[in-house]
């Protein structure tokens, strides 16, 4: 058993409110109690652990000085809200963060009315936070809107497209940039305080008010010239002259971690009317916790670990992770292949370009968090002649439909999609699971889908998608490691549109995609043993679907069961569609698609996952046998 830390002044406050109880002589001993709790916390749950201790001062001094909840505060992508949590009510389940039944890694409308708005992905918040400003604003009621927003995070069109839009909002809207890598603009101590103190001032503001109506009197020019010039010494002194461009008002940089600084400076914008403001606040990823600060990711995401060494606790060695096998097959093809490229969206580790990367640095790009500019890229790297590979989440690739559709399936640009984390993902939950990727790219025309079913076969699929080049390819595999199979040297080019039996039988046919065939396999045993001779077919595409040999297994078998790790209208769905246009189900055939079910999933180990989404070994049997009109008890019956 661990000691937790001690946290007397922490003790005392359960929301907001208490926190605005203290004096501000008490918030250092404040934030240092929440960092010591968040660390102990993440020690023993895992999560996203740098990001967050990069903002507890400012968690805690946007808390103190705004009203929330009726000021709505809104976390951009959501990965660094837990000290945000622990001073909403929440402290009590902080240990549950990511488990079952437990708090979301990320902030959850259905979790507090602290989380206004729930995100996991990126570049949301400002769009948001002014939602709620203009409603408030219409409604005549009380209340801002403040976004949270990383630098990372403003690298996505979307955060400017939300700036440039915000003017109405006034001083209802407040956007606190968080530069906690980029370093935009680093503080320059005492100076940059002063500053920043100074231009946020009622007395400067003022000021700045009364020029403005005696300029105006002297007419548009004059004035118009001297708010170009007062906007442009400001930002040769803060760096603030492309948010002043798009129509705020910018103060800062700023020392997140200086309450004395952070907080007169927040008091100063909350009560001024002038708006829409952009603080820029600069912190530290990791603050406050040696092996974060010193780690090359700062501990973005980590596994439980030892809250005193900062080692974590790895599981042990065994299968490659999927990603790791897709960039280095990847890294081997462009030895030999000039044409092939890779492009990531501030995912490089993630999706295993960092391994492609490593050997092809001069054919490796990260776009930053902008997936709509990095597949039409992919498609003008297509269009002339080059063999891209856009490999993303599954989850983000949808935040570039339009390309996909738009710039990709109706020019039939030879891109290819590594489509990673698909399936569900666990402790990430809905937000990042992969479940909709094969109904939103199967529609399409022109397009061709795979999805692997171990590792072997990604190696294979990352081949074929090389060397396939008449329009756009697409292939999907799982989050974590491998099966353990053996990947062969020589890889295999798969053809187009063609499954493979994986085991005969003649009553009954389980038509996998994905990464479940495992699980039709464990069923196929199962299924043998209660006497019903069962075959196994990895169907490998989802689009083109082999046509003969779903008619074949259809015409020889009583039932038929498809199997995928994904949402409704995906392979089960172009299956029942082929055998209703041929007329196979008129003869009694029994045909069954097993699919994730129509709700998000909360986050859970992934073996429960499944088991709640019904797509294991036993669901596949109990719905053969209900096909079957029997239960496992009446199997003889079934048998004769």
């Amino acid at each position: 058993m661990t000691t937790r830390p001690k946290t007397p002044l922490l003790d005392t406050v359960n929301t907001p409110e208490d926190l605005r109880q203290l004096g501000k002589d008490q918030l250092r001993q404040l934030s240092d109690e929440l960092r010591a709790e968040m660390i102990d916390a993440v020690g023993q749950t895992g999560g996203h652990l740098g990001s967050g201790l990069g903002v507890v001062e400012l968690t805690t001094a946007i808390h103190y000085v705004f009203n929330t909840p009726e000021d709505k505060l809104v976390w951009d992508v959501g990965h660094q809200c837990y000290p945000h949590k622990i001073l909403t009510g929440r402290r009590d389940r902080i240990r549950t963060l990511r488990q079952g039944g437990g708090l979301s890694g990320f902030t959850k409308r259905a979790e507090s009315e602290y989380d206004p708005f729930g995100a996991a992905h990126s570049s949301t918040s400002i769009s948001a936070a002014l939602g709620f400003a203009m409603a408030n604003k219409m409604q005549g009621k009380p209340g801002r809107g403040i976004a949270v927003i990383g630098d990372g995070a403003m690298s996505a069109g979307m955060a400017y497209e939300a700036m440039n839009n915000a003017e109405q909002a006034g001083n209802r809207l407040v956007v606190i940039l968080n530069d906690n890598d980029m370093s935009i603009a680093p503080p320059v101590g005492g100076l940059s305080a002063y500053l920043a103190r100074m231009v946020s001032s009622s007395e400067y503001l003022g000021l700045r008010t009364m020029a403005s109506k005696i300029a105006k009197k002297l007419g548009r020019r004059v004035w118009g010239g001297l708010e170009k010039a007062e906007e442009y010494a400001r930002g040769m002194a803060t760096g603030g002259t492309l948010f002043e461009e798009l129509g705020f008002y910018y103060v800062g940089p700023i020392d997140g971690h200086n309450l004395e600084h952070l907080i007169p400076v927040l008091e100063n914008i909350r009560d001024s009317e002038q708006g829409p403001v952009l603080i820029h606040v600069v912190t530290q990823k990791g603050k406050g916790y040696a092996p974060a600060e010193n780690s090359a990711d700062k501990y973005h995401g980590v596994a439980k670990f030892d809250v005193v060494t900062g080692e974590q606790k790895k599981s042990k060695g065994g299968p490659p992770a999927y990603q790791n096998v897709f960039g280095e097959t990847l890294a081997k093809l462009a030895n030999t292949d000039p044409r092939i490229c890779a492009i990531t969206a501030a995912m490089p580790s993630g999706t295993g370009v960092d391994k492609f990367a490593k050997a092809h640095p001069d054919k490796s790009f990260d776009v930053g968090i902008a997936e709509q500019h990095g597949v039409t890229f992919a498609a003008g790297l297509a269009a002339q002649g080059m063999r891209p590979f856009a490999a993303i989440y599954s989850t983000f690739l949808q935040r570039a439909y339009d390309q996909v559709v738009h710039d990709v399936a109706i020019q039939n640009l030879p891109v290819r999609f590594a489509i990673d984390r698909a399936g569900l993902v666990g402790a990430d939950g809905c937000t990042h699971a992969g479940s909709f990727d094969v109904t939103y790219l199967a529609t399409l025309p022109n397009f061709v889908v795979m999805a692997a079913a171990d590792e072997a076969e990604l190696a294979h699929m990352t081949y074929t998608a090389a060397e396939y080049d008449e329009g756009p390819i697409a292939f999907r595999y799982p989050r974590g490691a491998g099966t353990g199979v053996a990947i062969p040297e020589e890889l295999e080019k798969l053809e187009i549109g063609k499954g493979r039996i994986v085991r005969e039988g003649s009553k009954v046919a389980i038509l996998s995609l994905g990464a479940r065939l495992e699980e039709a396999k464990k069923a196929a045993d199962l299924l043998e043993a209660k006497g019903l001779s069962t075959t196994v077919a990895d169907m490998r595409f989802a689009k083109p679907l082999d046509t003969a040999l779903i008619e074949k297994l259809m015409r020889s078998h009583d039932v038929v069961v498809t199997v995928e790790e994904g949402a409704v209208g995906g392979l089960g769905a172009h299956v029942l569609t082929f055998a209703s246009d041929e007329g196979l189900t008129d003869s009694g055939l029994k045909v069954r698609t097993m699919r994730l079910p129509d709700v998000f999933q909360d986050h859970d180990d992934p073996a429960k996952q499944y088991d709640e989404a019904g797509l294991n070994a036993p669901h596949i049997v109990d719905t053969v046998l209900n096909a079957l009109r029997h239960n496992s008890a009446g199997v003889e019956e079934a048998r004769a």
